[in-house]
């Protein structure tokens, strides 16, 4: 049976990170909400299920039904060959994506700092703000971290984990994207600054399974309903 992968239907987001390991592996999935948000809802508000998901991404198998970012990835990462055999790497890198997780908090708050019911521009102020700490002091200290586990892997730096292609490797490309996307003037030299992290986003966009995804109509563009949302005035140079 195709993996059944629940999202918002208009945003990458969040289950761009899970559509990334599935392209990659060639799965077989069916991303329901694209044709069916009432089916994604009607799981959600579920009264008798004993099992029921806060909020999207879940991905249902079968009679599974998992939620969560990392936790779904930690479930399919051994199933699609995108996780380490070796038990202690596994909890690493299910630890690398919830790090990925929390850097995403704070990437959402740059342009959301206040409260997610009002409008960007009814905080536009504290937003300034917010960003402004978020280029000068998070930023840095996520990228920095991700290109440090890359230099330090035992078996080189091409790969976050172990020996190869692994779902955090693909994540970090879907934030590296999304950084390019939401701040193009901060991230004009992340290249010699974060080598390592700039040539993994290169590889990966060149693996094959991935290059199809890219240019196809499955491939959900950047927007400013996501995560990571362009606002010129949010950016600026890379000092």
């Amino acid at each position: 049976m195709a993996y059944e992968l629940y999202y918002w239907d208009g945003i990458p987001g969040r289950g761009e990170f899970i559509r990334l390991a599935l392209e990659e592996a060639g799965a077989d999935y069916v991303d329901v909400a694209r044709k069916d948000t009432a089916a994604m809802m009607k799981i959600m508000a579920g009264r008798t299920e004993p099992h029921i998901p806060f909020a999207p991404p879940f991905l249902k198998d079968g009679d599974m039904l998992i939620s969560h970012v990392a936790n779904i990835l930690f479930y399919l990462g051994p199933k699609l060959g995108l996780a380490p055999d070796d038990e202690a790497l596994r909890y690493f890198t299910n630890g690398l994506q919830l790090t990925i997780a929390d850097f995403l908090v704070e990437v959402h708050d740059t342009h959301h700092p206040i409260a997610v019911s009002q409008y960007y521009e009814e905080q536009k102020g504290p937003a300034l703000a917010r960003a402004a700490s978020f280029l000068d002091e998070r930023l840095p200290k996520y990228l920095g971290y991700f290109e440090r586990v890359l230099q330090q892997n035992p078996h080189g730096g091409k790969h976050s984990v172990g020996n190869r292609l692994s779902y955090v490797d693909l994540s970090l490309f879907h934030v590296i994207e999304g950084l390019l996307y939401a701040f193009p003037r901060a991230m004009t030299r992340y290249e010699a600054r974060y080598p390592a992290l700039a040539a993994l986003h290169g590889a990966v966009r060149e693996r094959p399974n991935i290059k199809r995804y890219l240019a196809s109509d499955r491939r959900l563009s950047f927007n400013e309903s996501g995560i990571f949302r362009h606002y010129p005035e949010l950016d600026r140079d890379d000092g």
